[in-house]
């Protein structure tokens, strides 16, 4: 296959760790043809297809310079067998704008992973209101006075901007309500911002999970994101510890009770996370942990997205 990857700057990679770097080397592996964009390169005229100019490149097996690259041309992306979009967050304008030109790409006979309409449809902090049963106490506001009250019934709470990723902007309120006040105006901006808080979940000293889920089926294996330091926050990027773990009942509970529907709205990829008991996000950007999972189990993750994409691309 020749495969398209619409990520973050090649240059940014951190090979050592990245899931897109671990996608594309599994692919070459195989002998698919890897290319590479930023959302930035993408381009409709009318009249014509969406086009990009993208970055023809091999993988060297190498740290210092990872990939060479063959050469840059501009292709429609509709000759891609296909487009894998792996755009780190935030899903600001140009995100939302990018995915209106993947699915015109799409009408012109593009084949995109994960579907554009799909990654507008689950913003990953709200998708999880589709499912309930599975999430802990959780508020969606931009009153003042709903997070006061909410506060006030459950006494421990963390508070988060709805378009963060990483941990970022991420506080917790004990039962004392220090800050609580600054804390709202800082996430909501006086009223203007809408934010989202979910009772704690005291089981996030054990991690918070991410569980990933590949063609509606999950992978056996999960990385628990363990705060360090006094952290409330696990993420690996707010320093926490990632160590792999076989699923919980619950855990396989739950990604096997979403993982059937998501698949089929066009979600090849997709990243719950998991404290305790409870679901907390549905990330489907560009969900990760690939490497860590791997190198912790000998599970390749990689090579189980690879069949299911390869799998995809034949059965379309």
């Amino acid at each position: 296959m020749n495969l398209l990857f619409v990520a973050d700057p090649l240059e940014s990679f951190k090979i050592y760790k990245d899931t897109t770097f671990a996608m594309m080397r599994e692919a070459q592996r195989r002998g698919h043809t890897i290319a590479a964009c930023e959302p930035h390169d993408l381009v409709w005229r009318s009249g014509g297809q969406v086009e990009a100019r993208v970055r023809e490149i091999t993988l060297t097996g190498t740290e210092d310079e990872w990939f060479a690259e063959r050469r840059s041309a501009v292709h429609a992306l509709a000759g891609f067998d296909a487009i894998v979009m792996r755009k780190d967050p935030p899903f600001d304008s140009e995100y939302f704008y990018a995915t209106h030109l993947l699915q015109q790409a799409e009408r012109e006979g593009a084949r995109v992973f994960n579907k554009p309409a799909a990654l507008r449809d689950h913003p990953e902090k709200l998708a999880i209101m589709e499912f309930p049963q599975f999430t802990s106490p959780t508020l969606v506001t931009r009153s003042e006075q709903a997070v006061r009250d909410f506060h006030a019934q459950h006494r421990d709470i963390i508070l988060k901007p709805l378009d963060g990723m990483g941990g970022m902007g991420i506080f917790r309120v004990k039962d004392d309500g220090l800050n609580l006040g600054a804390i709202i105006e800082t996430l909501n901006a006086g009223g203007a911002t809408t934010l989202m808080v979910q009772r704690f979940v005291p089981e996030i000293s054990e991690g918070d999970k991410r569980v990933l889920v590949i063609g509606g089926k999950p992978v056996p294996f999960c990385l628990a994101r363990i705060p360090q330091g006094g952290e409330v926050r696990g993420n690996l990027a707010a320093g926490g510890k990632g160590v792999a773990q076989p699923l919980s009942s619950r855990d396989r509970e739950i990604a096997e009770a979403l993982g059937p529907v998501l698949a089929a709205r066009g979600l090849l990829l997709v990243g719950l996370d998991v404290i305790g008991e409870c679901l907390t996000e549905i990330n489907v950007t560009s969900p990760t942990c690939f490497q860590e999972i791997t190198q912790q189990t000998g599970f390749d993750v990689a090579a189980m997205f690879v069949d299911t994409l390869e799998a995809a691309v034949a059965a379309s």
